[in-house]
Formats: structure tokens, C-alpha cells, sequence
């Protein structure tokens, strides 16, 4: 890919060690964290995490935040982050309209556009109008910018950045949307289907290792699924498809051309005004995701829930407690959360993620995601190593 690391300046961030230390701090938020505490969490000596303290706050990614009581000794210092050191853009192209927001590094939303999109326009007039939203939340160009999450229908390729035959939009199979963004913004890309986006972001908000399904109900009906605590994308990167399950042989014809889809059979109860119905085959969907992965959580997003998100939740709760009472539920277990997780702009917020979360050593990911984590140029990183830690876990 043709990746550039414009405004992109935190060799800091080039260590592993360093971006562990950093996600404690990004944790710690403004109470923040002792470098001692730092030690505990990380496992590194009290030397290395000195070391690469002082490096942050030498890059501005960290400082003091006053002293903390000692149980013998002198008062800890006590440092957190600074989040607006470092911002991303997230980019939610919809069939529709695209949303765009610019976070800082705490992800922390700190400007947001929307607009009407047509997906199936030429690729060039898509493509402009996303580069032209993205220089609308850069601004004047004073904040530092380390690159732009994108989320888009799938099916896709994440690692390359190329799409395939989206639903309906058959004419983008191919295209590399990312190295076009890349050309547009001078900024490093990642691209990623936004139901994994919006999943991404729920899962680093989540206290611990989770494992759930997003479901985004809007143009069309996706799931972005986090097992173990990290994201699933499957080896093809083609992992919850969801809405392309046949759940009726001979139901209503789908867009991606087969018969009985629980997107098809969704969305047209959805045309048809009835609710009740979009709710109850989507909580069919649901049900068996469930079976199939048991997980112990079900959030719901997209515009068409956050039209009704009571509704939703109650059709897709009152699907998954039959289920249970049939006897899918095992040894008495409870069924599993069912949450509205809002609207579109989630994705958008999630797709910014897509290129901070390798910075904090959260996810292992392509080669735009390694250009913002490791292609400046700075020290070497610090010693020592985080005892059991994984750092492509997201909890």
C-alpha cells in the first residue's frame, strides 16, 4: 500500500514496553498512575518504567499529576496521559451518508461532521467527498493527526484494504479504497467493516476480556463479534457476515443474491413499519449466535434500533429467554445481556480506534496500523517484558 506518516511524530510509541505503560496511563485517565503502580501492572523493573516515563513526557504523551500518599517514604508522583498529544480520524462510510470524527487519544470525540452519501457513486466522487470530510475535522491542521480509521460495508479485505462485492454495490469488488483514501489525506488508512469498528470501541470500553456480538442493524444488518477479549475477524478477515445466514429456504430474494436471508427478511419487516417482526428475526439471528459462540452478551446498534431501541431489545431478549426455556441454556445459566449500543456514530468512534488501539499495544493489525504504531523514526525501546500479558487482547 501507498501509506505516508504525515503528522505522525511519537517515536516513543516505536517500544512495546512503552505502549503498555501508555495504555495504563490512557486507563488511569485523569486520576492517573504512580510509576510504581506501572511496575506492578507491567511487570517491568522500576528502571525500565523510569526510563520510559521520562521518554513520554519528553514526547508530551505524558505528565505529572500530582502526588499520591506513600505507605512509608515520600509522596508518589502520580502521571497520566495527555490525550490531546495525538488525535485519529474515524470514518464510517454508510450506503447512504458518512460520518466523520476526529478523536484525541483518550478517545475522546473532539469535533464530528455527517452528511449525505451515495455509495454507489463513481468511486472517485466517494472517495473525495470522505478526503474532504476528513479535512473538515483536521481543521487548520494544528492538531496532530496520526492517521484515519475507515469502516465500510463488507465483505473486505482488512489487511490490504481492498473491498469486495458489497452488498449491493457490486461495482466496488476490487477497489483499494485505502490506498485512495491514503492518496487523498497523506495520512496512514486502516480499513475495517464497521460492524468490527463499532465492536472494537465497545470492547475497550469494557472493564475486562469480554465476549459479545454487535449487531448493527441500519442499511443493511451485520455483527461484529469480540471472543476472548479480542476482536474476531477470521482468517479472510470475513468473520460476522450475520446477516447473510439463511434462516427461511424459500424466503424473499437478498441483495447478495441468495434466498431467505435474516438481512432480507429483516429489513423488509423494517419497510413494512413493523417492528415487532424486524425485532422478533433478528432476535432469531441472535439466538443462534448465541448457540453457536455462547457468548454472554448481545448489543444492538444502527440507526434503525436507535430509532426504537426499546422495542429492539425487548423482541430480541423475548427471542433469546424462549430459546433458553426450550432448553438451550446450559446448566441454568442466565441468557446473555441484550443492550442498545447506539446509534451510527459508535462506528465512526470505533473506526478511530482502529488506528489508536495499536498504539496501546491493544490489537495486532495491518501494515497502515503498524505504520502509526512503528514507523517513526526515535529510541530504542525500554527493557523488561509484561508478564502474561497478550498484547493482541483488547480487555
Amino acid at each position: 500500500m501507498n501509506r505516508s506518516n504525515s503528522g505522525a511524530n511519537l517515536p516513543t510509541l516505536r517500544g512495546h514496553n512503552a505502549a503498555l505503560v501508555l495504555d495504563l496511563l490512557r486507563v488511569a485517565g485523569e486520576r492517573g498512575i504512580s510509576r510504581l503502580e506501572l511496575a506492578e501492572r507491567t511487570g517491568l523493573t522500576p528502571q525500565a518504567v523510569s526510563k520510559i516515563t521520562a521518554r513520554l513526557r519528553a514526547e508530551g504523551l505524558a505528565t505529572e499529576a500530582g502526588h499520591r500518599a506513600s505507605t512509608g517514604g515520600k509522596p508518589r508522583t502520580v502521571l497520566r496521559l495527555v490525550p490531546d498529544a495525538g488525535h485519529a480520524v474515524g470514518l464510517h462510510l454508510d450506503r447512504d451518508g458518512l460520518t466523520v470524527v476526529l478523536v484525541d487519544l483518550a478517545g475522546t470525540v473532539v469535533t464530528s461532521r455527517t452528511a449525505p452519501l451515495d455509495f454507489g457513486a463513481p468511486a472517485d466522487e466517494v472517495v473525495a467527498a470522505a478526503a474532504g470530510a476528513v479535512a473538515q475535522v483536521r481543521g487548520d491542521g494544528a492538531r496532530p493527526v496520526l492517521g484515519v480509521g475507515a469502516a465500510v460495508p463488507g465483505p473486505l479485505d482488512h489487511q490490504d484494504g481492498v473491498l469486495h462485492r458489497v452488498t449491493g454495490f457490486p461495482q466496488w469488488d476490487g477497489y483499494r479504497l485505502g490506498d485512495a483514501l491514503t492518496a487523498r489525506t497523506g495520512l496512514p488508512v486502516v480499513i475495517d467493516k464497521d460492524t468490527n469498528a463499532a465492536a472494537l470501541g465497545l470492547a475497550l470500553q469494557a472493564p475486562g476480556p469480554a465476549d459479545f456480538a454487535y449487531l448493527h442493524l441500519g442499511t443493511g444488518l451485520g455483527a461484529g463479534l469480540v471472543l476472548g477479549g479480542a476482536l474476531h475477524r477470521g482468517v479472510r478477515t470475513g468473520a460476522g457476515e450475520f446477516g447473510h445466514q439463511t434462516v427461511q429456504l424459500d424466503g424473499l430474494r437478498c441483495g447478495c443474491g441468495g434466498r431467505g436471508c435474516i438481512e432480507a427478511l429483516c429489513l423488509a419487516a423494517v419497510a413494512r413499519g413493523d417492528v415487532a417482526e424486524a425485532a422478533r428475526v433478528l432476535g432469531t439471528g441472535a439466538a443462534n449466535l448465541v448457540a453457536l459462540l455462547d457468548i454472554d452478551r448481545v448489543v444492538l446498534g444502527g440507526r434503525t434500533v436507535a430509532a426504537d431501541p426499546d422495542a429492539y431489545v425487548r423482541g430480541v431478549r423475548a427471542v433469546l429467554d424462549e430459546r433458553a426455556r426450550r432448553g438451550g441454556g446450559v446448566g441454568g445459566e442466565p441468557v446473555p445481556d441484550v443492550t442498545a449500543g447506539g446509534g451510527d456514530r459508535p462506528v465512526a468512534e470505533g473506526a478511530a480506534q482502529l488506528v489508536l488501539a495499536p498504539l496501546f499495544g491493544r490489537v495486532g493489525g495491518n501494515d497502515a496500523e503498524r505504520d502509526v504504531r512503528d514507523g517513526v523514526r526515535g529510541p530504542e525501546r525500554g527493557g523488561g517484558t509484561r508478564t502474561g500479558a497478550d498484547p493482541s487482547r483488547l480487555g
